[in-house]
């Protein structure tokens, strides 16, 4: 049985956003309550074998965990002495869920105010007015999810052959991504910013050094599938038309990104080599083109 899922977008599409911005309610929370680390790497979720997590976050005293569950279906707030709240994941809008959640924060305790307009979405409406996004469908999340670990997984293989500066395998919830990216350790020009309510500044420290990043992201309106993609900041000169590997992989001129169709490579007859053959030649095309010193950055294959 193949371990990666089908997942088409248009087949739960409503699901994704609405999962999304609960995704980002929660997130927002994360925000709040951890110190800031480089790169915005301390408001990232974690895949988890039922669905991802926040880890554990300082709650005054004390610590809070959230864990999205796709199997049981319900959002998991615990906190270290033992008192928990459970909010099922089911049809609601977004606007619900935030109260939901800010409701159950309150009876633990401490409150947490945060900032109701979601990141990195266009014509975004604030959490408690968007009364538009209220699809759930329990069998699409899970297969999502299912993706996602499949996914991280692999992503956590390539990490391992680096030596470098590099992330841990995260999820974004503002791009609604799963990324790991590497460093050269070199400084890169000042980004331009302009991402949808996220702040300029923001985007500047994020992509403060260069970078070759890599990801997996469930489709949107202008890539409308699930798709791998991988990127450089500041893209080297002759990196769009670098090599790659599977034949299945292109560079997509609109997003500056190289892309991997995830049909393609769950339809492979080895997707994990797939992945993997693209995740290291689009590294390649980075390194190579920009002069990294691969040699004391990289681990050798084994």
């Amino acid at each position: 049985m193949n371990p990666w899922p089908p997942l088409a977008y248009d087949d739960w599409k409503d699901t994704c956003a609405t999962l999304h911005l609960w995704t980002q309610v929660v997130g927002k929370v994360r925000l709040a309550r951890m110190p800031w680390i480089n790169h915005s790497w301390h408001v990232t979720f974690y895949v988890t074998a039922r669905g991802w997590t926040t880890l554990p976050m300082p709650n005054g005293d004390h610590s809070i965990q959230f864990d999205f569950d796709f199997i049981d279906h319900r959002l998991l707030i615990q906190t270290d002495s033992g008192d928990s709240r459970a909010i099922a994941l089911e049809p609601k809008s977004v606007c619900d869920f935030y109260d939901e959640v800010m409701a159950r924060l309150g009876e633990i305790g401490p409150a947490v105010e945060i900032h109701t307009m979601p990141c990195e979405i266009a014509d975004a409406v604030p959490f408690d007015e968007d009364q538009t996004h209220a699809s759930y469908d329990p069998e699409a999340a899970n297969r999502y999810w299912r993706a996602l670990l499949q996914a991280d997984r692999v992503f956590k293989q390539f990490r391992a052959r680096f030596v470098g500066k590099c992330s841990p395998v995260h999820l974004f919830w503002g791009g609604f991504d799963l990324a790991v990216t590497r460093f050269s350790g070199r400084t890169a020009p000042e980004h331009p910013g302009g991402v949808p309510h996220l702040p300029d500044w923001v985007a500047r420290e994020a992509y403060s050094h260069e970078v070759s990043s890599c990801g997996f992201w469930p489709g949107n309106e202008m890539l409308p599938y699930p798709a791998f993609y991988s990127y450089a900041y500041p893209e080297p000169e002759g990196f769009k038309d670098a090599p790659l590997s599977p034949d299945a992989a292109f560079y997509h001129a609109d997003l500056h990104e190289f892309i991997l169709p995830y049909d393609a490579m769950r339809e492979a007859t080895n997707p994990d080599e797939t992945l993997l053959s693209f995740l290291q030649s689009t590294y390649e095309a980075a390194a190579d083109r920009a002069n990294w010193d691969r040699a004391a950055l990289e681990r050798p294959v084994t």
